[in-house]
């Protein structure tokens, strides 16, 4: 699965980096996604095949506060992407015409941007905060990743205050994007049931129900377990939850989004076909 992971991304990464015709605010968000789901599962999936395979069972203190700051800037920036590709599609199906001039290179860069930053200061304060905190007992993670909610319980110290801005936190980086999502949404559906045909409905719903299926499982994994880290759901249950949205999701996106697209098929095609042909040129030189 991490391999799938790795390999459907930085196809995704390449066919719209080298593909013209990609060139669109909807494939360069894409593209951006990609690369959050790569730098996600390297973050996390390395160090736990490690433990699951070699049994090797330690990790440094600093490589632990490393692996949560990653965690939670690429958690975020997934979330305010989701939200902006829900915008693009939003857009896309209720103006059309204007498409062009709303989705400005210029915007789309923004966007990713201000996505990639967005988690920066929550990050690091939160880490920063979290690991200058006293920890007491075994110092055993209970769970395959340093994620906030099993390092929490080391701590020695009331973390009530902690808990409180996290939680605060948390639910702006959830709600903020996901009522750009809810929003546009809103708009498509309200748009689509505008079109008269029945098949017209049905491909401008196929363009989105992926984005929304991955959407909903996204969000739904991901804020039982970091809406409430002290909550009462078991260990076990927390980890399944979080494997989910940690080696499930990333794996399942390149399918999901990209590669069940006819464009995304064509251009791969085209992009083998010209990697064939050059290949084919310079045997055929070197044989001269």
């Amino acid at each position: 699965m991490f391999m799938a992971t790795l390999i459907g991304n930085s196809l995704i990464i390449v066919i719209t980096t080298v593909d013209p015709v990609l060139h669109t605010p909807m494939y360069y968000l894409l593209k951006n996604l990609a690369l959050t789901e790569i730098c996600y599962s390297l973050s996390i999936v390395p160090k736990m095949l490690t433990v699951l395979l070699v049994e090797r069972k330690v990790i440094s203190f600093t490589a632990c506060a490393l692996q949560q700051n990653c965690v939670v800037l690429f958690v975020t920036c997934e979330c305010f992407l989701l939200g902006a590709m829900a915008y693009d599609r939003q857009v896309a199906i209720c103006h059309p015409l204007h498409y062009i001039t709303i989705m400005t290179r210029d915007r789309c860069f923004r966007m990713a941007v201000g996505s990639w930053l967005a988690g920066v200061p929550v990050a690091l304060g939160f880490t920063t905060w979290l690991f200058n905190l006293p920890f007491c007992g075994r110092n055993a993670v209970d769970h395959f990743f340093c994620d906030v909610s099993p390092v929490l319980k080391m701590v020695c110290v009331d973390t009530a205050l902690f808990e409180l801005l996290i939680f605060i936190a948390i639910v702006m980086i959830v709600m903020i994007p996901f009522s750009l999502i809810a929003i546009s949404y809103l708009r498509i559906i309200h748009a689509v049931l505008q079109i008269p045909s029945a098949g017209g409905q049905r491909r401008a719903f196929s363009t989105c129900a992926a984005h929304l299926v991955v959407v909903t499982l996204f969000y739904s994994t991901a804020g039982i377990v970091h809406l409430r880290p002290k909550s009462r759901l078991s260990s076990n249950m927390k980890k399944m939850v979080s494997l989910s949205y940690t080696v499930v999701t990333p794996m399942l996106n390149p399918i999901i989004y990209s590669l069940r697209n006819q464009e995304v098929k064509q251009s791969l095609r085209r992009c083998i076909d010209k990697w064939s042909h050059r290949k084919q040129m310079s045997c055929f030189s070197s044989c001269r």
